[in-house]
């Protein structure tokens, strides 16, 4: 019976919390996810450009379907800019909501 009541026990509460430092190559893989974080804000400026192009050539050419198409192309990048911009945040919040749940 006490090993069924200590199992319940770590399935309650398992004591796991995250440690800084804690594995060696930290400070490396930070860099990493930065550098493709700063790569994916470039690549949504370039996209952004040409969502942009494509929605004027298609407004003065009469091209309706490439007018649509530069607006969503243009809607899209502008959220991606937001989610790239924001992911640090949107992970501590809910990092730290999930962590007050008991």
């Amino acid at each position: 019976m006490h090993l069924l009541s200590t199992v319940q026990y770590l399935a309650y509460d398992p004591g796991i919390t995250p440690s800084g430092g804690g594995l060696p190559g930290l400070a490396v893989l930070k860099n990493v996810i930065n550098s493709i974080n700063l790569f994916a804000i470039v690549a949504v400026v370039g996209a952004l450009a040409v969502s942009l192009g494509v929605w004027a050539w298609g407004h003065h050419t009469g091209g309706h379907q490439a007018e649509a198409n530069g607006k969503k192309g243009a809607v899209v990048a502008a959220g991606a800019a937001l989610g790239l911009g924001a992911a640090n945040g949107i992970v501590a919040f809910f990092s730290a909501l999930g962590s007050q749940v008991h």
